[in-house]
């Protein structure tokens, strides 16, 4: 038992000889292995080792979960892959010297169990899990560029079979206590008031431990390896190539290759993490994970708790939002001129309800917390107001009129207006300064950004409590000024539009779409104007065509007129299938334009610039931030201004320079790249 005055951990021995191991990681409300947290282990293994208890239990002194994994930080602190190396072995000999102790080991999870901490859980002969859906496990470091490098890839494939393993580690999905149970990642799961009795009686009768199935065992057989490995391969591939994401392909060469010898797989996948952490992939990937946790931290300015949510406008996109907020927890009230309008949400909210709750009880809560209301009922005793009509300006002043009047006196007024500044709309307001944008991405349920918009006379503690309220609903709130088409919306409109003009001078749209997957995008402009609805794009481009340098392209009017919007519609640009395009073969032989790429991403970095010219978001690196998770840019370039910058400003200037020459001056680089040659925030 240790007896050191330990910063991170605390340990006490109970009457049967148990040792209960606790980790609460010193100034910080979220346990993470950090390198201080890791070698305090290792110490107190050595003094457990040498002095060993009846079993070792270990869990988490935080009510936030267990572990978090790694700290990501001192990832970015790694100036070679030697340096890496040394820390990976270090934690590397500490999690085998935790496998091998002579006595049972047990891991006592409640809250998420990620990454390094799932390893760790690992490392241990049991793992004892609440039931609580709170409870999460999951190696999600290929969303870092890496994967897992504290024994992991190994442990976790011995333990659960490479379907279910390789499934873990390639997808980086969390898992649920209950399926966590199923393939064999947890051997019990009880109630929270259970979970020490349940942990201290498994380790005191030593569970025999479940063999995997003799299939599973097959399927790890050195001769099968290899042609489940295609199999992992190709599903990797339909989503990350090779030469953008090198992690999940280099797990995959680690089991083929060395799972008949543990050892030097553990040393192959200590090699391969060092050298992928101080890749570009990585450091990219691990800039936007900090960028994502920056901005989920502009929430905690506000104190602000809300209960109660009310949405005018029941299609599609007001429709989801009150949904969404439903499957979060919140009481809804959603409203509408027309019950047949009432009707199509909540029948699209039960569909929601049933692909994310799955579990009966949870969705039928949901039902009841998603309440139509066709007279507006629910606009008194709401604690936010979401308006989510079209895009009128004038119908929008009457509302706010209207509900400024019924609201209470502390309530969130936001507009989801995708174009519209809050000065046009507020300007019939007694208090125009409660006024805020709350812009909303489709489809919701998938698109984590929420623009959190503020006028010149928007009070800071509305901004504030309506970045609040986003981070309570799970989504990232980033705050920008009141200007046409706000962030995402005014960087991906040129983008698209080039896409069009590309198609009208003969183009085939699968090319198109194709330069754009081949730089990294997850789907091509043109399918993207598609999904998001051609109507949509076309009243965003002719609002924007009025401050910006863009034409509105006529294909996209004569689609709109013959209401061909897209995915919704089942055509547009694309015909669509069960709600897959169906993108015609490009005709043999045709050579797409050289300049294809770069007209496509030029024209999105060159208003990029401008945007950060003119303070549209704080500073360069929310600007990259909003722009990943709004529009879905490359991750592994890590943003607009981090790729300009490490690409070469120069180097694009000239390009911008070229292709104004050949294509017009709306290809002229913004002022803004002038500043970006100093830039250094």
């Amino acid at each position: 038992m240790p007896e050191a005055n330990y910063q991170n951990w605390k340990s006490e021995r109970d009457e049967n000889n148990l040792v209960w191991l606790y980790l609460d990681k010193a100034d910080s409300g979220t346990n993470v292995l950090s390198a201080s947290v890791v070698e305090e282990l290792g110490a107190i293994i050595s003094e457990i080792a040498a002095e060993p208890p009846q079993a070792v239990i270990i869990s988490s002194a935080k009510k936030s979960g267990f572990i978090a994994g790694a700290d990501v930080n001192e990832f970015t602190h790694f100036t070679d892959s030697g340096a890496a190396l040394l820390a990976i072995k270090n934690a590397h000999a500490i999690f085998n010297a935790l496998e091998a102790l002579p006595c049972p080991t047990v891991a006592a999870i409640d809250g998420f169990c990620l990454g390094g901490g799932l390893e760790l859980a690992l490392a241990c002969r049991y793992r004892v899990a609440t039931d609580s859906p709170r409870t999460r496990f999951g190696l999600p470091e290929v969303r870092l560029g890496i994967h897992p490098g504290f024994g992991g890839s190994l442990r976790m494939i011995r333990t659960v079979g490479p379907l279910a393993g390789m499934d873990a580690i390639l997808t980086g999905r969390n898992l649920s206590a209950k399926t966590a149970k199923r393939i064999g990642l947890v051997n019990f799961v009880v109630p929270l008031r259970h979970l020490r009795t349940a942990a201290r009686d498994v380790a005191l009768n030593q569970a025999a431990v479940k063999p995997l199935a003799w299939w599973l065992r097959l399927a790890n057989h050195r001769l099968v390896r290899p042609l489940l490995a295609n199999v992992f391969r190709r599903k990797v591939a339909a989503k990350a190539p090779r030469s953008h994401y090198p992690a999940p392909y280099a797990v995959i060469d680690l089991w083929v290759r060395y799972y008949d010898q543990p050892q030097r797989m553990l040393e192959e996948e200590a090699a391969s993490v060092a050298r992928l952490v101080v890749g570009k992939t990585a450091q990219n990937l691990i800039r936007i994970f900090l960028l994502q946790e920056q901005l989920k931290s502009l929430a905690k300015a506000s104190s602000f708790k809300a209960r109660h949510v009310h949405v005018i406008g029941g299609g599609v996109m007001g429709g989801d939002i009150a949904a969404w907020c439903a499957v979060q927890g919140f009481s809804v009230t959603i409203q509408d001129r027309q019950p047949e309008t009432l009707g199509r949400a909540y029948k699209r909210a039960n569909t929601l309800f049933k692909k994310r709750l799955k579990d009966r009880l949870l969705i039928q809560d949901a039902r009841d917390r998603f309440v139509p209301d066709l007279a507006g009922h629910g606009v008194k005793r709401a604690d936010v107001i979401i308006e989510a009509i079209f895009e009128d300006v004038d119908a929008k002043r009457t509302l706010f009129k209207e509900v400024e009047t019924s609201a209470k006196a502390d309530a969130i007024l936001a507009t989801n207006t995708s174009s519209i500044p809050l000065e046009d709309i507020s300007v019939v307001m007694k208090e125009p300064q409660r006024l805020v944008g709350l812009h909303f991405f489709n489809p919701v349920a998938k698109m984590p950004l929420v623009e959190v918009v503020h006028g010149t006379k928007t009070a800071p503690e509305h901004v504030q409590a309506a970045a609040a309220f986003a981070k309570s609903i799970s989504r990232l709130p980033l705050p920008v000024t009141s200007t046409p088409g706000f962030l995402v919306n005014r960087i991906l409109m040129p983008y698209l539009i080039e896409a069009v003009l590309l198609l009208e001078e003969g183009v085939p749209a699968p090319l198109i779409d194709k330069a754009a997957v081949d730089f990294g995008m997850p789907m091509g402009p043109i399918e993207l104007a598609d999904t998001v609805g051609l109507d949509i794009c076309l009243h965003v481009a002719r609002i924007l065509s009025e401050s910006m340098n863009i034409a509105v392209p006529q294909r996209l009017n004569d689609l709109v007129e013959r209401k061909q919007l897209g995915k919704k519609t089942g055509f547009g640009f694309y015909k669509f299938k069960n709600g897959t395009p169906v993108k015609p073969t490009v005709e043999k032989g045709y050579t797409a334009p050289g300049d294809l790429q770069d007209r496509l991403i030029l024209r999105l970095l060159n208003e990029a610039v401008s945007c950060w010219r003119e303070n549209v978001v704080e500073n360069r690196n929310l600007l990259d931030a909003g722009v990943v998770f709004g529009t879905g840019f490359a991750p592994f370039r890590g943003g607009p201004i981090n790729y300009i910058v490490h690409r070469g400003v120069e180097q694009l200037q000239k390009t911008l320079q070229a292709l104004s020459k050949q294509h017009g001056e709306r290809f002229l680089a913004d002022e803004g790249w002038e500043n970006l040659k100093t830039e250094r925030d």
